[in-house]
């Protein structure tokens, strides 16, 4: 039977057929087209499933849980493993990289109230969960420790926001681990997260217990600052809160004493990501250094405007790649036109927010109506109807508007029955 089993496993895949299987026969094409098989099916992660075109939540759900399974030939409560190190490098390198370790609370007296086959699923619920916030933000899943998770942020891909990349997953670990509903058991997560110059690459160990090493101060620094950390908290160093600015707002944890170094080191506890409007301000303040080498390029903005304001319609598209400056010439144009009289909007776009496709719309009209975060929905609704108030717009407007902020519909006025298209389009006009 063992060797029936082991044939098995090495005998090439139908992806087709095991899609039919499970009865999502439809993405076939998507995975026929993109070089899908057997042995690339077993790493895909929620992104991917994006990418493919799986666009419903539940579908992405039904397809991660059973390649879970197909990767460990077990039921779905086993975890699915973290990529081998082998598959990533074999070669150490030195670069910078921040360290996030996730610790699950109260795992030991989990173990004593559960039955062993109980506290492995929920181990492995647990571990699932992680698993796919970390790979949904480009992270690397190190080492699965028993209770905790190992990741790394900048390796093997590097990042311009590794650092960003690491808190928000710390605070969706935080989330998900919090919904989960494993044998009625509420599981709550803590995480130390660190940034830092390491040497990362060697392998360690030998088989399965082979693994990607991280030589340096930074992973010790994440693995105290977890240990130090509230349930339900992400609690980062120094290192890590220089580089993501006001990105988030932080409580001031003070200095802490950790096990293994000599000197208390400064911490804080991420709450939320903050409601900053222009991540480029978040990341740089308020005092910019001079602007040298763009006098061309502000020049034609100038002239650009001068047109605008004469009649003359203008669009400009300043292009670049990412930290050539392109924000930095869009402010320095914005203090040449504060005595001057206009009105600015502003729309961004996110890299987390891929799956919204009018999120930077979205985004600025919940600012400009003045959301705070504890609103309820009845009360942003309020605020949206006093909003649009000032332009007197068709009911049918206001409604489709609170639809697209995910509002309820009002009493007063119900949502028109459209489908998705004609709600984008704007056929439903007569």
């Amino acid at each position: 039977m063992l060797v029936e089993a082991c044939r098995s496993w090495a005998a090439p895949m139908d992806v087709a057929e095991w899609l039919r299987g499970l009865g999502l026969e439809q993405y076939a094409p998507a995975f026929r087209d993109n070089d899908i098989d057997g042995e690339v099916l077993r790493r895909l992660t929620g992104e991917d499933l994006r990418e493919l075109g799986v666009a419903s939540i539940g579908h992405r759900r039904r397809l991660l849980d059973a390649i879970a399974r197909l990767v460990d030939g077990q039921p779905s409560a086993e975890a699915p493993p973290a990529p081998t190190a082998a598959a990533v490098s074999s070669e150490a390198e030195r670069r910078q990289l921040t360290v996030m370790f996730c610790d699950l609370v109260g795992s030991t007296g989990l173990s004593a109230r559960l039955d062993p086959e109980d506290l492995r699923e929920v181990i492995a619920a647990y571990h699932r969960a992680v698993t796919e916030v970390v790979r949904g933000f480009d992270g690397f899943v190190a080492k699965y420790m028993g209770d905790g998770v190992l990741a790394y942020f900048g390796y093997p891909r590097a990042h311009e926001d590794d650092a960003e990349r690491a808190i928000r997953a710390g605070l969706g670990v935080i989330d998900a681990v919090g919904r989960l509903d494993s044998k009625s058991v509420a599981l709550q997560a803590r995480i130390g997260i660190a940034t830092g110059l390491v040497v990362v690459g060697d392998l360690i160990g030998e088989g399965s217990a082979q693994e990607q090493s991280v030589v340096g101060e930074t992973p010790n620094l994440a693995a105290r600052l977890q240990s130090w950390a509230e349930p339900n908290a992400v609690v980062i160093a120094a290192s890590t809160r220089r580089l993501v600015g006001d990105l988030f707002e932080c409580t001031d944890l003070g200095t802490v004493e950790v096990k293994g170094i000599d000197t208390p080191v400064p911490a804080w506890q991420v709450l939320h990501p903050s409601v900053v409007e222009s991540r480029f301000e978040a990341l740089h303040g308020s005092a910019l250094t001079p602007l040298v080498g763009r006098d061309e390029e502000i020049d034609l903005l100038l002239r650009r405007w001068s047109r605008a304001r004469g009649g003359d319609g203008q669009v400009v598209l300043v292009s670049g790649e990412p930290g050539i400056g392109k924000s930095r010439i869009t402010a320095a144009l914005l203090e040449r036109l504060q005595e001057e009289p206009h009105i600015r909007l502003r729309y961004f776009c996110s890299p987390y927010r891929q799956d919204s496709a009018l999120f930077p719309f979205i985004d600025q009209l919940g600012r400009a109506a003045e959301f705070a975060r504890d609103d309820t929905p009845s009360e942003r609704l309020e605020k949206l109807e006093a909003l649009l108030a000032r332009a007197a717009p068709p009911t049918e407007d206001v409604e489709l508007l609170a639809d697209l902020l995910s509002l309820p519909a009002s009493e007063r006025r119900p949502l028109p029955d459209l489908s998705p298209a004609q709600k984008s389009s704007g056929h439903w006009r007569r």
